[in-house]
């Protein structure tokens, strides 16, 4: 259900009329918003209740939650690096002990199921902890070259950039919302958020949790309400913009961002191909593509919506896929025992809609699903697989972000690779085989920021050492790893130079100092001096 500002109506007149939530909780988390601008109530997209009606946050809120941010920062980059560690890894263990909490808030507001919710409250603890442990590594100055041995000291330091404006989306709305931003204040910036409108309590407890692990509440201010109002001020008064999001809505970021000459980091849109080659492990890559395509009913950056699979396995995988996918248990329950939940809202519910009847009108055949499901919710949808999608269907190129994946048959690996490739995006990828070294070789021909040899996504997505990030379309920038703290500072050299200046002294002329650095970089070379 699309959020609504009326305050619901009586409970006893309609069952959808009373709060899922203890509104006390609510009114505690909405009195860290720095709002003053009406209100605006958000519901559970699994059955229509009602969840919170929050305070909404106005331009003028998001510059004064700046101007104290940039304050804070200031002694906030003063704190040593350790001390900025320390409350991470006491966030790692806050985290952990607030899981099934946070799993709950994660279901209520995004309708996903427990299994997939238990991932976001996972990846935040990796990220806190990796960061946490890496800190001194990643950020103490770093000896480099100098221009010359022993006369020349040159190191590298990392300046905070300031404040940081995070904007996050409803799809993970704990892991993308925290795990962004924990390194940012690590680094010494401080951070002006906006989670997304349709999953702000699950963001709100999380940062809670942060002020409970020793993060002062001024170097981490949450904002509420729309992007175009709330996301537009972020970016015009912050010195750097985290976004996760949609492509179209990335390029307007992205244009704000240039014309300020502030950075930007950007995940974007993805249709992720599979591919399954001729010597697959056909049960596991068809257990694999389930979980890459179905996951959060289909609404993950990195899920699958292409998989490309041998001529040799095509037939039994397709059996072996399809009779999981029929398996799969739809609900809006909140036990482990479902497989998937409820799409977001009404606009993405009326978007699978379209691509589906779209293909089926073009003579696209629906191997599994293929319609919508009131009766378990009023937004849930069947997974669904396709066969016979042609680039006249709008489902072919166009990222569907549901629960919806079309199936390919391939006689030539080069040929495979060449499919996977096309279009405009590059997120993620995955390739299933049984010759690890093959998969490794094909994974690097194809034109994604992220690629899982027999694995979904995770394999990428929990390896915080490395980075994950888009090609092409898909986005700017990094998250995790060293770039995923790197892009929230400035590198400064700072060179002192010993005994002899860069110039010519002690009476000898230019041309003679031009002559004897010629041969000291002849000496150099011949050394292996980089």
């Amino acid at each position: 259900m699309s959020e609504q500002t009326s305050i619901p109506a009586d409970p006893e007149l309609d069952p959808t009329a009373s709060y899922a939530t203890d509104q006390s909780v609510v009114r505690r988390l909405s009195g860290l918003l720095r709002a003053s601008a009406g209100a605006r109530t958000s519901y559970a997209p699994a059955t229509g209740q009602p969840i919170a009606t929050l305070p909404v946050s106005s331009p003028e809120d998001v510059v004064a939650a700046v101007r104290s941010a940039r304050r804070t920062q200031q002694t906030w980059k003063r704190v040593p690096l350790a001390e900025r560690a320390a409350i991470l890894l006491r966030y790692h263990d806050l985290v952990l002990d607030h899981r099934h909490e946070l799993v709950d808030l994660v279901i209520l507001e995004s309708g996903k199921a427990r299994k997939q919710a238990f991932e976001e409250v996972a990846h935040v603890a990796l990220t806190a902890r990796y960061y946490g442990r890496k800190a001194a590594e990643l950020l103490d100055p770093q000896r480099k070259l100098g221009m010359f041995p022993i006369l020349t000291r040159a190191e590298q330091r990392f300046v905070p950039k300031g404040v940081v404006g995070v904007i996050s989306p409803w799809n993970y709305p704990l892991s993308m919302a925290i795990s962004d931003g924990l390194p940012a204040v690590l680094a010494g910036n401080t951070v002006v958020h906006k989670p997304d409108s349709q999953t702000p309590l699950t963001a709100l407890r999380a940062i809670e949790l942060l002020y409970d692990a020793g993060l002062p509440r001024e170097a981490w201010q949450p904002v509420h309400g729309d992007g175009p109002t709330v996301g537009g001020a972020i970016i015009q008064n912050t010195d750097y913009v985290c976004f996760t999001g949609s492509t179209r809505t990335g390029r307007l970021v992205a244009q704000q961002a240039g014309e300020r000459l502030i950075g930007c980091s950007l995940e974007l849109g993805g249709k992720n191909p599979m591919l399954v080659l001729r010597d697959a492990d056909i049960h596991r890559a068809a257990e694999g593509a389930v979980r890459a395509c179905f996951s959060s009913a289909g609404q993950l950056c990195v899920s699958m919506e292409r998989l490309y699979v041998a001529d040799q396995v095509y037939d039994a995988f397709v059996t072996a896929f399809i009779d999981r996918v029929k398996k799969l248990r739809l609900s809006a329950g909140t036990g482990w025992d479902v497989d998937m939940g409820s799409l977001i809202s009404k606009a993405q519910l009326e978007t699978v809609t379209r691509h589906v009847e779209d293909a089926r009108s073009k003579g696209a055949v629906v191997l599994a699903g293929g319609k919508a499901r009131p009766d378990i919710g009023p937004l849930f949808y069947e997974p669904t697989v396709l066969s016979g999608v042609t680039p006249e269907m709008e489902c072919f190129d166009n990222e569907t972000f549901g629960p919806v994946v079309s199936i390919y048959r391939f006689s030539d690996e080069s040929e495979a690779i060449q499919r996977a490739n096309e279009g405009e995006y590059g997120l993620n990828a995955s390739v299933y085989t049984r010759d690890g070294r093959r998969g490794r070789a094909i994974a690097a021909q194809l034109v994604a920021g992220t690629v899982n040899v027999n694995e979904a996504y995770g394999a990428t997505f929990g390896s915080i050492d490395t980075p994950m990030g888009g090609m092409r379309s898909s986005g700017l920038g990094r998250r995790q790893g060293a770039e995923g703290i790197h892009r929230y500072v400035n590198s400064q050299a700072i060179a002192t130079q010993r005994v002899l200046p860069i110039a010519a002294s002690h009476g000898m002329s230019d041309e003679t100092y031009a002559e004897l650095i010629t041969g000291a970089l002849r000496v150099l070379k011949k050394l292996g001096r980089p």
